[in-house]
């Protein structure tokens, strides 16, 4: 259902959506399941997490740790017009299939054919998230946009998303993650992206690919599932990136601060707080924008996302009027004044050593007196994880922050049980970092400072 708008609010694309919607018989049809109870059953959209269920939707119980078919009473209750399920049916209407995750990819794939282009992927060792929340808020202020939530860039994320795009979505944005060769290659036969990015490539999940070479063949998976007619966004800054041009039939554009750049960052000027004014120049015009990230490191994200707006011909003036309105994913760069008064960068999130030193450099900028990165274990980087986490222990130590470990003694500094306590007393002259792999849970040190 459409709501309907002045003139000039349809002209900028301020549509209110809903959810497309299917019915029960439509998404048997689709996964090759059998319907119990009502076929008409109309659903809007999709999750798995019992806990989330909107009035309507699909509920999709998944074998994990734990059997996501004992919630299927709890979503009935909680709104849910129907259910996938492996088990028998326990009331309700019910789509019989052999795997829920594998009916899931197939609902994603056929929610993909319903979708108009662009369908944009976005990949890479780090920047995946805050490039798409950057390009969704700028095709948002030109079109009715789509885009991953989080960081739902899996076998469970991905085809959700496409599950939940709204029925007149016009820009869809796939954040698309990948634990291993092959990985990338089965989600963009779901996708089907019409244009991929690649942020980087850099040493993160090593431990899981095995090498950097490999991640590389990984992340080209999404370059190599393009159309003919597609296009290809590339990291003009990172040679593993640049040689994926070879692996498409499609137009190559790239980014970065390299004079060859299509879309090149000329200059990054950080203000007290770490927001930078970023200067992008291109054979369709230049850009000067304040988005709403901190750090100089994210910078190629940025222009990323302008790189891909403007072959889509939105305008610099539209593009600026999305940068300046994007909402980006929490624990992300999140600065903010602690009670105490001291400026705390929460970037808790995830963590490798690509974004440590990011993090780390940006809290080096700051003129704060005292300086300190707490900062716990960086995961799944295989055989190197002692050398690469003694090499962030040294960069922060020649810059002349302290560092206070968490969780971990890799850092060859002795763990701390309260980073709180190992603070100790914080003012207005202090910077405090936070960063940590997801599984450390440090985002509720930044909770305890704020």
């Amino acid at each position: 259902m459409f709501v309907w708008l002045t003139p000039q609010q349809y002209r900028r694309r301020r549509l209110v959506l809903e959810v497309v919607r299917f019915t029960a018989s439509e998404i048997a049809d689709a996964v090759g399941g059998v319907v119990h109870g009502d076929p008409a059953t109309v659903v809007t959209g999709a999750t798995q997490d019992s806990r989330e269920i909107t009035a309507g939707q699909l509920f999709v119980p998944l074998l994990a740790e734990r059997d996501g078919h004992d919630f299927i009473a709890k979503a009935l209750e909680r709104g849910a017009a129907a259910y996938l399920t492996s088990a028998p049916p326990i009331e309700g209407t019910s789509i019989g299939v052999d795997d829920t995750t594998r009916a899931l990819e197939a609902l994603g794939a056929y929610s993909r054919s319903r979708l108009t282009d662009p369908v944009i992927g976005i990949t890479g060792s780090v920047g995946k998230t805050s490039a798409k929340d950057l390009l969704a808020a700028i095709l948002a202020a030109d079109r009715p946009t789509h885009a991953s939530a989080k960081s739902f860039n899996n076998e469970i994320g991905v085809p959700l998303t496409l599950v939940n795009a709204p029925d007149a979505t016009e820009a869809t944005v796939v954040e698309m993650g990948a634990r291993g060769v092959g990985h990338i290659e089965m989600l963009s036969r779901i996708v089907e992206p019409t244009i991929g990015v690649v942020t980087t490539v850099a040493g993160a999940h090593t431990g899981e690919f095995g090498s950097i070479e490999n991640i590389a063949i990984a992340k080209g998976e999404l370059v190599e599932a393009l159309p003919n007619d597609g296009l290809a966004v590339l990291n003009a800054d990172n040679p593993l990136v640049l040689a994926m041009a070879k692996r498409t039939a499609g137009e190559v554009i790239t980014f970065g601060e390299s004079p060859n750049a299509d879309v090149q960052i000329t200059s990054v000027e950080l203000d007290s707080e770490l927001r930078p004014t970023i200067r992008i120049e291109s054979k369709w015009g230049n850009i000067t924008s304040q988005p709403p990230i901190r750090g100089a490191h994210l910078a190629p994200n940025v222009a990323a996302s302008i790189a891909v707006a403007l072959w889509l011909g939105v305008t610099p003036a539209v593009i600026g009027e999305g940068l300046a309105k994007a909402q980006m994913s929490p624990w992300r760069m999140e600065v903010f004044a602690a009670s105490s008064g001291a400026l705390v960068i929460n970037d808790s999130y995830n963590a490798n050593p690509t974004s440590t030193r990011g993090a780390i450099d940006s809290l080096s900028r700051l003129e704060h007196g005292r300086k300190v990165a707490i900062l716990g274990y960086m995961a799944e980087l295989g055989d190197q994880e002692a050398s690469l986490h003694r090499e962030i222990a040294t960069e922060v130590e020649t810059l002349g922050i302290e560092l206070v470990a968490v969780g971990t003694d890799l850092y060859g500094v002795e763990p701390v049980t309260s980073p709180l306590d190992a603070l100790g007393s914080i003012g207005a002259d202090t910077a405090v970092l936070i960063k940590a792999s997801r599984s450390a849970g440090l985002e509720q040190v930044a909770d305890q400072l704020r």
